[in-house]
């Protein structure tokens, strides 16, 4: 199974990168920096609310819902080949943000913000894409390996998560547990950057894109 950070090198991520950066008016290195980082946050954020059963029939049911379906994946280059991101995706993409992160997106927006060198709002818009473009390659991939119970979301979310598990979930959870003083984010975020600390996610990140 294609590890997120693979799609990402691949058409779709490619096509993300481009219409994000152009649509948010941001460089496509810092784009990618931001992508890159906000995904596997993400995710880890997804994998640690479904390892509760209520959390797991939440998102199951998120994704065999229809709107989560995978469709969207098929949709990019109408999506993103305008001047503006349609606004229910960025919509979907609030709420979403909101449901897995529990009100604490802004603790992990600050995060994309350092890592990657974008203001706060940028890297909230990040996320905010990132979001719906996450459900919909999870609702793809859910349908074609018949992904039907908590176990196997487990699976498709460690999948897509790639290595580096136990250090992403470390990372999610200081976020989601911050009290907003900025110490931990910046902790967080010179370890998104791979900032001289063994683990997290700079191992995981750092040469995605030839960097």
């Amino acid at each position: 199974m294609a590890g997120i950070l693979d799609l990402l090198k691949g058409p779709m991520g490619e096509m993300l990168i481009s219409g994000a950066s152009k649509q948010l008016g941001l460089g496509q290195d810092k784009t990618q920096s931001a992508l890159s980082t906000a995904m596997p946050l993400i995710l880890g954020a997804m994998k640690n609310n479904a390892s509760t059963s209520d959390g797991a029939s939440g998102l199951l049911g998120a994704l065999m819902g229809g709107k989560h379906d995978g469709g969207i994946m098929d949709k990019l280059s109408g999506i993103l080949g305008g001047d503006k991101i349609d606004d229910d995706v960025m919509k979907d993409g609030a709420g979403i943000l909101g449901h897995v992160f529990g009100g604490r997106e802004e603790n992990v927006a600050q995060a994309v913000s350092k890592s990657s060198g974008i203001d706060l709002g940028s890297a909230m818009n990040i996320l905010k894409v990132a979001g719906p473009f996450l459900m919909g390659a999870l609702g793809k991939q859910a349908k074609s390996q018949g992904v039907s119970d908590q176990n196997g979301l487990g699976g498709l979310l460690g999948g897509m998560l790639g290595g580096g598990q136990k250090e992403q979930q470390s990372l999610v959870n200081r976020l989601l547990d911050a009290d907003g003083d900025g110490s931990i984010i910046d902790d967080v975020a010179g370890m998104l950057m791979g900032g001289g600390k063994k683990g997290g996610l700079g191992g995981l990140l750092g040469g995605l894109f030839g960097k």
